[in-house]
């Protein structure tokens, strides 16, 4: 069992910077791929990004490629989503999600245990 708790959403200008951090309970978080995901209304949840157990390997989507940067500390049990110019199409209410495997990824199948998610507003 592993529960998720997202943490560090708000309200910042287009252009600006938030860091929203994820912290996990359970023994397994170390072996578990990890994903963030993100769902604007009326909008199907979309991938954002993925990160391996070991935090060695990172894959994003396109729409955040270059902006945003995953990372994560296993002794913290705790993984972090680093969002730099951010845009009003970036708004959106932001999930964590740990994986069924070692290596994560892009889509919600992949996954097993979600967070209550976070909510990001980015104002023109």
């Amino acid at each position: 069992q592993v529960q998720l708790v997202e943490s560090g959403g708000g309200l910042v200008q287009a252009g600006g910077s938030l860091r929203l951090s994820c912290a996990a309970s359970g023994r397994t978080f170390s072996s578990r791929g990890m994903g963030w995901f993100r769902q604007a209304p009326g909008k199907e949840r979309e991938f954002v990004t993925t990160i391996n157990w070991s935090g060695a390997g990172t894959y994003y989507a396109d729409s955040v490629k270059g902006r945003f940067t995953i990372s994560r500390n296993n002794a913290k049990n705790t993984v972090y989503l680093q969002m730099d110019s951010l845009k009003p199409e970036d708004t959106a209410v932001y999930y964590c999600a740990a994986s069924k495997s070692q290596w994560g990824g892009s889509s919600p199948g992949d996954y097993d245990y979600w967070g209550q998610g976070t909510q990001v507003t980015v104002s023109s």
